[in-house]
C-alpha cells in the first residue's frame, strides 16, 4: 500500500502504522546488528550513545503508534503481513549493503521521516471518516516525523565530524 493516496478508512490507517510499528522495529533491530558486528577498536562513545537513543526512540514511538491503533475502530493485519510488506517496499538493503553504522542507520532514519511525512500527508489529504481523533492523530505523528528529522540531523552532524 503506498502512503501517497488518501487515507479512507480505519482499516487503512490502522495497517499504515502497523507498517510504522514494523519500520521502528526494522530500524532499532539493525542498530543493534550493526553496533555488535562493529570491531571494538571502532566502538566509540559517540557510536554507543547513537545507537542507544535510536533504540530508545523506535521504543517510545513504537508505543505511541500501537496506542494509536488501540484506539481504532479496525481490525488488525496479520504481522506476518505487515512484516512482509515492510521487508518488500521500505527494508530493501540489508546493514552489510552500508559503508558502516553511520550510514545504515542514516539510511533507517530517513526512510522512517519520509514514511511519515506520506503518512501525514495522505491523512491531511483525505476526507474520510476516522474513528480516531484526526488533529491527535497528526499531531502524534508530526512529533514522531520531528523524531526522525532530529535523528537524521544527528546521524549527519556525527558522520561530518568523521570525516
Amino acid at each position: 500500500m503506498s502512503t501517497t493516496q488518501v487515507v479512507e478508512s480505519d482499516e487503512q490507517l490502522a495497517r499504515l502504522l502497523q507498517i510504522a510499528v514494523v519500520l521502528e522495529e526494522v530500524v532499532e533491530a539493525r542498530a543493534y546488528e550493526q553496533y555488535r558486528r562493529l570491531p571494538d577498536a571502532e566502538r566509540d562513545e559517540d557510536i554507543q550513545s547513537l545507537l542507544e537513543s535510536v533504540s530508545e526512540e523506535s521504543a517510545r514511538h513504537r508505543d505511541r503508534i500501537e496506542a494509536l491503533i488501540a484506539d481504532l475502530d479496525a481490525r488488525s493485519v496479520a504481522f506476518d503481513e505487515i512484516e512482509t510488506l515492510v521487508g518488500e517496499r521500505y527494508a530493501k538493503t540489508s546493514a552489510e549493503d552500508f559503508d558502516g553504522v553511520l550510514y545504515d542507520q542514516l539510511h533507517g532514519v530517513e526512510t522512517a521521516y519520509k514514511f511519515y511525512d506520506d503518512l501525514i500527508g495522505a491523512i491531511e489529504a483525505s476526507e474520510g471518516s476516522l474513528s480516531i481523533d484526526r488533529r491527535r492523530l497528526l499531531d502524534v505523528l508530526r512529533e514522531i516525523r520531528a523524531d526522525e528529522a532530529e535523528g537524521v540531523e544527528r546521524i549527519a552532524t556525527l558522520m561530518g565530524g568523521r570525516t
